[in-house]
């Protein structure tokens, strides 16, 4: 079992004409994930040949999800088209839609998260500027290369793509029931709680890691969530411990002012409520190592 994305999700790839969708698509369907079709309005009629794969290219969410039974869909659509293309895929109802495109206006991700809660929160939006979802040896939804870890009882949340990526490689010995990719925007559609819950209600999944990353308080409302609702063992780490106050860091929604935001109140936040705080992703998947042994 996997959370939100599993062996019998059916993939759609909004932008699947373009270069990062046909990039990225091609890889998809090599890992095993049923890579269906996709949607692009100016060539609905052709079809896109992925390595041997003719997938049909539709008008519209709503037509690909029709014809092929789709219930994910991938978004690799440039910045200005990727509000009209999510509200697109929350008005067909899709199930899930993951938005990797970055450089999204923070105006335009507030518009579609609440259009999609006006909706009646049918759809789930992973992101956006995020990786996207894996589940190792089931599925996968995005830009996580699919080679570098393996099946296994761990869940991973996480707000950074590449801390993602070595959080996965690190453990690979033990492996993954499913790694989200929730992004660092300062507006995201999924969230750490969301995920942990998610995790916390999933037989399959044993343990949770959970990254964050400086600025904002996602990961206090996430320690808060935990002490209430989690008793599965979490680990954390926060990227950000070296950052200088007052300077924004990466991601937009790194901002640190004062004691707010910074990678010590979060640690501090954590480490209250029971979880293991590491100092480094490699110091965590030890912390990690130690708990899986354990259980």
């Amino acid at each position: 079992m996997a959370i939100w994305l599993t062996e019998n999700s059916k993939i759609i790839i909004q932008g699947i004409t373009g270069s990062e969708g046909t990039k990225h698509g091609r890889r998809m369907l090599a890992s095993g994930a049923q890579v269906v079709g996709g949607v692009n309005a100016r060539k609905a009629g052709q079809t896109v040949d992925f390595d041997g794969t003719a997938l049909p290219v539709l008008g519209t969410v709503k037509e690909a999800m029709e014809q092929t039974g789709a219930d994910v869909s991938v978004v690799f659509v440039p910045p200005k088209f990727t509000k009209d293309a999510v509200v697109e895929a929350i008005d067909a109802e899709i199930p899930l839609c993951v938005v990797i495109t970055e450089g999204i206006p923070v105006h335009d991700t507030a518009y579609f998260w609440a259009y999609a809660e006006k909706k009646g929160g049918k759809t789930r939006i992973i992101g956006p500027n995020c990786p996207g979802i894996a589940s190792p040896g089931k599925s996968n939804a995005g830009i996580i290369p699919a080679d570098i870890t393996t099946p296994g009882r761990i869940g991973l949340v996480s707000k950074s793509g590449t801390l993602t990526y070595q959080m996965m490689y690190e453990l690979r010995d033990v492996g993954f029931s499913t790694c989200v990719g929730i992004g660092g925007d300062p507006v995201i559609g999924t969230t750490h709680i969301d995920a942990l819950q998610a995790f916390q209600d999933d037989p399959d999944t044993d343990a949770i890691v959970m990254i964050g990353e400086i600025g904002g308080d996602a990961e206090e409302r996430a320690a808060a969530y935990i002490e209430q609702h989690v008793t599965k063992p979490v680990v954390g780490y926060v990227a950000g411990f070296t950052a200088p106050e007052g300077k924004t860091m990466g991601h937009a929604g790194a901002i640190v002012s004062g004691s707010s935001g910074t990678a010590e109140a979060k640690k501090e936040a954590l480490e209250k409520v029971g979880v293991r705080v590491g100092k480094t992703p490699s110091e965590t998947a030890v912390l990690m190592r130690e708990i899986m042994r354990n259980l």
